[in-house]
Parts: C-alpha cells; structure tokens; sequence
C-alpha cells in the first residue's frame, strides 16, 4: 500500500508546478541565474513532455509579477508580498495559469496550486491551502479592476501593464516621456525569439536555411544581421540539424550586429575582455575568417570553459582563452606578451569591451534579473567599466580600434562612461557606427553616432555600442 506522503512527495519532486515553484523560491532567495536553476533542478527530473509547462510557469511568473501581483492584492486582504515566501509563489503560480494560460482549464490550476500548498503545510508550520483556494477562486469571480491611469499615475500604470518594477519605469518616463517609455516597457517584456547567428565559415545563411526546411523547421531570416536566423517556434537547438557539426550559435539580433563594428581582419590580434561564454568572440572568430588571434578572457575557469566548448563546437581555432581580471594586467600579461610589458609595447590591433552591465536591455531573457536590481546598480557597474577600459586604454596600438558595448541602454552605463574615458585619455576620438552596419540598421545609429536599439519594436534585445580609434 502507497502512503498517502509518498504521493505527496513524488508530486512535489517530479510534476512541472512543483518543480517550477522550487526554482522560483530559489530564485527569490538566491542571486542564482534562472537558466542555471532550471538546468540543474528540472531537465534531469522532468520528461520532456512537461519542460515547455515548466518553462512557461517559471518565465511567465517572473515576466508579469507586477501584473499578478497587482490582481492578486485586490482579493488579499494584506498585499502579497507580505505573505511567506513559498505562499506568494504559489499564488503567483496559480494566478499566472488562471489569467494568462486560456489552455489550462481554472479548476486544474486552483485544485494543483491547493494540492501543492498542502504538500508544504509541514515545511510552512500550518496549511495554506483554505488561503489559496479561496485567494484563486475569488481571483476567477470578482472582476478585474481597471488599470491605473496613464494620465494620473503613468509610472504605475507601466509598471501595472507591463510587469515591471515600478521604480524602473519611473525613471524611465522621467527620462523619456510616456510614449517612448512605454515602447521600452513593451520591448522589455515581449517574449523573445530563438534567433540563431549562422557560422560563415562553414555555410551560408541561405544554405542552413534550406536544411532547416528540409528537416521541417520553421524559420526566417533575420531582419537587420546578414547572418541572423530567427525561429518561427521555440525548440530545443540542440536537436537542430547542423548543431553538432557547428553551424550555428544562439544569439540575439541585436548583438550579432556588434562584431562587425570592431571589423577584425585575417590576420590581427585582437583582445575580447570579458568574452564567455564566446557569443561575440566566436563572431569574430568568423569575421576573421579563422585566421589571426583572439585573446579571450574572463574571471570565471567555468565561463572559459564554456567559451572552448563553444569555439570547439564551431571548429575555430585561433581563440586563446585566458582566465583573469582584465583590470588587474599583471595577472594576464605574461600569458599574451610573453612576460613583457604591454604598457611598452601595444600589442592588439583590435580589442572589444563587451562589459558588464545591469542587463537592462535583456530583461526580457533574464526577468528575474529585474527583481533584484535597484537604481544603485548603475553607478557601481559604471565604476566597473571606467576601470575595464582604463585598464585597456595602453594596450591598444596607435591607430587601432576599441569598441564598447553592453547590453544596456542606460545613459550612466553608455555615453557617461564613454565621454569619462575620452576626457581621461584625450588620444582617442569616437568614430560613427554607421559605416559598418546594414543600410536597414542605420536607423539605430544615435546622433552621437552609437549604435542602440533600445525600445525597438523588432523583436532584439536593447545593445548599446560605440566605436573609438586611438589616435596614430
């Protein structure tokens, strides 16, 4: 006879919603990126048929909190957010089923959301479940109560209709205006394609199409990036034709547009600072068709793993990996120039700055992201950038070419930073991004000649990047 705890434990451990609302008290407990929490915690548990549920409760949720939890506070008598951690994920859960997932009937997603708070009676210390039902069924009976009002409360209307922290969406109409601002709320929170950058060096864009058509895999090309590929329906890329054998990477649009605007040439040496997991240096890997040197370096021996499984799987072979704090010369210098000084003896032709950012313009890739940030984190990743391009600022030789970038599009992390760094080092003079983009992708350049795509109704993800050539 099968007890009734070993039911409720083997519906806690293997079903999508119990395993979804793991991830997400993790993830609101923990700094611990969601891809990561998914990987380890749900694909090795799950059968395949319940990762795309998982997947759609776990971003979904974290997508739209605002959202939820704005309908949720108007059936609480206390707000949300003042409930134990594991009650307001449940709540969430449910409510995302019941307002967002037509194909979910509601009784399913009340009845598994009350099954599973009982399963956590023992861990909480008393039964939620009396709460979620009846927190779940109001939610399906009172009517939604009308948006806030753009007019009276645009900063909270935003943040209501789009699921984004309200101090966010504050600054960003300060700075913008409603209109704009409401163009990058709903860029932030659209769900984003799989889009694919195909590796020239082994195929043509046309080519790979074909293949995936002839293994029946919707897609389309790419808009803006001449080697972009862009999914119709979202699938494991794993299984793609071509995958294996290198023939493409996943990566946004937006950011297969930043390699070609450092414009590498067979044969250079080129130093990419903060490369893994290899995205933007396995481009340039291709730019150069194979031919020359790129130093790629990250803090992280586990990111530059990643960075060697990627350029091994797309066959290049002129990626040197390094480990190191591109801020501190002394601890990589000796690796590159054989022990002499790079401060003496410029050695790179090229060097891309991709840094570290708040991620701002990939919100909609990393929600859970927007729960953990503040106005706060733009002043201390400036400060980390001012110091990455300090520390470069020598090593380039006279006449090379830098380009910075992130993906964000935030005035502090982008044209601050830039006009700092050409005010400290006056040798160096902006150069337009213009001529190295698509015809169709100029209407991106700035008037300050940068590349942003923020707020774009395209579909990519919001890049900042600005080209600098250090004076001969």
């Amino acid at each position: 006879m099968i007890h009734e705890k070993t039911v409720d434990h083997d519906a806690r451990m293997l079903s999508p919603r119990s395993t979804a609302l793991s991830i997400l008290v993790s993830c609101q407990r923990t700094n611990a990126a969601l891809d990561e929490l998914i990987e380890t915690r749900a694909l090795s548990v799950l059968q395949p048929r319940d990762r795309s549920l998982l997947m759609e409760l776990v971003y979904g949720v974290l997508r739209r909190q605002e959202t939820i939890d704005w309908r949720l506070d108007a059936v609480l008598s206390k707000p949300v957010h003042r409930l134990p951690t594991v009650v307001q994920l449940l709540l969430r859960l449910g409510a995302y089923q019941l307002l967002f997932l037509d194909r979910i009937p509601a009784s399913a997603a009340v009845n598994e959301s009350v099954r599973l708070a009982k399963s956590y009676a023992k861990q909480l210390g008393r039964d939620w479940s009396g709460l979620v039902n009846g927190v779940l069924r109001n939610l399906t009976r009172v009517p939604a109560p009308p948006f806030p009002d753009p007019a009276q409360q645009p900063a909270r209307s935003l943040s209501v209709r789009y699921g984004m922290p309200e101090w966010l969406t504050e600054r960003w109409f300060d700075r913008m205006g409603l209109e704009q601002a409401e163009s990058v709320c709903q860029a932030s929170s659209r769900v984003p394609s799989v889009t694919l950058r195909v590796n020239s060096n082994r195929l043509t864009r046309e080519e790979f199409l074909e293949r995936l058509g002839q293994d029946g895999v919707a897609a389309r090309p790419a808009i803006f990036s001449p080697v972009g590929v862009v999914l119709e329906e979202g699938q494991d890329v794993t299984l793609l034709p071509g995958f294996e054998a290198g023939d493409f990477y996943v990566e946004d649009e937006a950011a297969q547009l930043i390699p070609p605007i450092l414009n590498p040439q067979p044969g250079e040496t080129v130093l990419d600072t903060c490369a893994a997991p290899g995205g933007k240096t396995t481009h340039l890997a291709e730019l150069m068709g194979d031919r020359g040197t790129i130093y790629a370096m990250d803090r992280k021996p586990s990111r530059i793993d990643l960075l060697r499984q990627n350029c091994g799987r797309l066959c290049l072979q002129i990626v040197v990996p390094i480990v190191g704090d591109v801020r501190n010369p002394s601890e990589w210098s000796g690796m590159i120039a054989q022990g002499s000084s790079l401060h003496d003896e410029p050695l790179f032709d090229r060097i891309l700055v991709d840094a570290p950012c708040s991620g701002v313009g990939v919100l909609r890739r990393h929600p859970e992201a927007k729960w953990r940030k503040d106005s706060l984190a733009f002043a201390r990743h400036q400060k980390l950038q001012g110091e990455i391009l300090a520390s470069v600022a020598t090593c380039l030789r006279p006449g090379g070419v830098l380009v910075y970038s992130v993906c964000s599009t935030e005035t502090e992390e982008t044209e601050e930073v830039v006009s700092r760094f050409c005010q400290v080092y006056p040798g160096w003079m902006r150069e337009s991004v213009a001529p190295w983009l698509p015809t169709i992708a100029l209407p991106f350049v700035t008037d300050r000649g940068a590349l942003s795509t923020m707020g774009n109704s395209f579909g990519m993800d919001g890049f900042y990047a600005i080209r600098l050539r250090r004076n001969e």
